[in-house]
């Protein structure tokens, strides 16, 4: 019962005052942030600012019925409503009831792949996005987003071009006819959003700023673009007709919305549930939200995901089970029912600033910075993350599936030609690679193989181990530390017989030590493992070099570089054999 009705779980602690008391305070909290974001968001995603407040009516509160995360805040967020524009733009004129509809249909088909996602346990397939890509996109979105606002902020009317090109032709238009009071609104509210992040202030800076420039538009009978009428009432049941080839032609943006939105979703709940030890299933999530969009694309809802920003002031508002979450619902249906006149001389501009203001905070440089000092790759997938999604706008979707393509690729590329090293002793006893100064022997060769030995690196394998015959003509015996090779399959396995069989042409042989399970189950399963001999396979590497040292004379090890410096050397025990 509680997998199917996830509240259960924190229902009961409504009993208690405090619990209750938290919530309402941190709802009442989240709501005073989703009214003008709600509006703001609603732009973005080229629908008329009623739709954001009825985004932000039903799913909050069914996200927290049935998803996982208490503390999770889900409505309209910035870069799903960015997406939102860009699938359904090209179907349809901005602002017609065609694009509306278009609109609320994709929130509903978002919200039926989710609840198919989930239902299979699929939420793995979130692990395709890196990070170097979701950081790369998530900047490039946040840059077009924050252009995407200019002519409202400068005054003039959108231009025609991509993302890039429209703002040239902004700014261009706006050197010479720029509307002066639309500008000084604008630059009133971002002052006053710098201004008071900085001060102690009681109410959020966004509700505050919203107030302020709607009092001075109806005071001083601002010229500039305002909201206008907002229809007054909750929205009604609208069941949309959900057409094959609407549904194909929207069917990608749906899919990009469903992988990024669990994205930026999961990121937030499952900082905030490490935080309060809660468990998170993200499956479970993944239902809840594809709920939130099936009940909102019902009542005229376009699709929404978690938000960063309001998670965070859920969970520092004191907010302790998902019922606040309710309680921002019912503020936002409370607005919808009375306060929604008080919205009509709100400035355009005003919105805009919020929306530049809030995905300002998306923007991230140092995770690029520290991916490329990592591994200089990862550094270029995101690079190329934010290049492709900038050029390619509006058609976002392509860009990530650049990034994704990219790093599938290149990690496939990794896996077919994973590390290979030489060891050698160490001065302190231990095994190091060779290529560090240490001095090999020319009769013994330890050889690490760290990846997968499988239909992608077999060739690489044979490869190596064919070079180190070559460049060694007085070598005897070669031994594979296979600590690394956590996977065989049967080209890994043909790979590994063939190395065996053209070492023993030329009078050479091969041992192994510390192999896996995963490895010596595979060959005992092929029989390989009876052509090789158990006798070649040890648990330790100096219990292979032991007994290779008594094969080649019993002197041998006294002048074998591979040997244990005297002074340090422990005591030797009886060789113990691996299988």
């Amino acid at each position: 019962m509680k997998r199917f009705f996830p509240f259960i779980h924190w229902l009961p602690e409504l009993g208690r005052p405090s619990v209750l008391r938290a919530d309402v305070l941190a709802g009442l909290t989240v709501a005073t942030i989703l009214v003008p974001q709600a509006m703001a968001y609603a732009e973005l995603a080229g629908l008329p600012p009623v739709y954001g407040l009825y985004a932000a009516f039903l799913p909050p509160a069914v996200a927290a019925l049935f998803g996982s995360s208490r503390h999770l805040s889900t409505g309209p967020v910035a870069i799903a409503s960015l997406i939102s524009a860009t699938t359904v733009q090209g179907l349809a004129p901005e602002g017609s009831e065609l694009y509306i509809a278009y609109s609320l249909v994709l929130g509903l088909f978002v919200g039926l792949i989710r609840i198919a996602l989930g239902a299979l346990r699929l939420g793995l397939l979130i692990d395709l996005l890196s990070s170097p890509v979701i950081v790369g996109f998530t900047n490039a979105a946040a840059f077009i987003i924050a252009i995407s606002q200019l002519h409202k902020v400068f005054g003039v009317e959108p231009q025609q071009g991509g993302h890039l090109l429209a703002a040239l032709r902004v700014i261009d238009v706006a050197l010479l006819a720029v509307h002066w009071p639309t500008l000084g609104m604008a630059v009133l509210a971002g002052g006053l959003l710098v201004v008071l992040r900085r001060v102690r202030w009681e109410l959020p800076s966004m509700l505050t700023t919203l107030v302020v420039t709607t009092l001075v538009s109806w005071l001083t009978g601002f010229s500039g673009e305002v909201v206008g009428e907002v229809p007054r009432g909750l929205p009604r049941l609208l069941v949309p007709d959900l057409d094959v080839d609407i549904l194909s032609q929207l069917f990608v943006g749906a899919l990009t919305l469903t992988m990024l939105g669990l994205m930026e979703a999961m990121a937030i709940a499952k900082t905030l549930a490490a935080r309060t030890r809660q468990h998170l299933d993200i499956n479970q999530e993944l239902i809840g939200q594809g709920m939130a969009n099936v009940v909102g694309g019902l009542f005229q809802s376009y699709a929404t995901s978690g938000s960063f920003s309001r998670s965070a002031v859920n969970y520092q508002s004191g907010a302790r089970t998902g019922f606040s979450s309710v309680v921002a619902s019912l503020v936002i249906a409370a607005t919808l029912l009375w306060l929604t006149p008080l919205l009509y001389y709100l400035p355009q501009a005003t919105l805009a600033v919020v929306i530049i203001a809030a995905v300002c905070g998306l923007v991230r440089i140092q995770p690029l910075v520290t991916a490329w000092r990592i591994r200089a790759h990862d550094g270029l997938i995101g690079i190329a993350t934010f290049v492709g999604t900038l050029a390619l706008a509006p058609d976002l979707h392509l860009g990530v599936a650049l990034g994704v393509g990219a790093s599938l690729v290149l990690n496939f590329y990794r896996t077919m030609r994973p590390r290979v090293v030489f060891l050698a002793r160490h001065l302190d006893g231990t095994m190091r690679e060779s290529d560090a100064g240490l001095r090999p022997d020319q009769q013994l060769a330890i050889m690490r193989f760290d990846g997968q030995l499988y239909f992608g690196s077999g060739r690489y394998f044979e490869d190596k181990v064919l070079e180190t015959i070559a460049s060694a003509p007085e070598l005897r015996y070669l031994i594979l530390d296979a600590d690394g090779i956590n996977r065989i399959d049967a080209s890994g396995e043909q790979a590994l017989r063939n190395v065996v069989e053209r070492l023993r042409e030329v009078g050479l042989d091969l041992y192994f030590t510390r192999a896996k399970r995963q490895l010596t189950d595979a060959l005992e399963r092929s029989g390989l493992m009876e052509q090789i001999g158990r006798d070649h396979f040890f648990r330790w590497n100096q219990h292979a070099l032991d007994y290779l040292w008594a094969r080649l004379h019993p002197d041998y090890k006294a002048r074998c570089p591979l040997n244990v410096p005297r002074s340090q050397e422990s005591q030797d025990g009886e060789i113990e054999y691996y299988i």
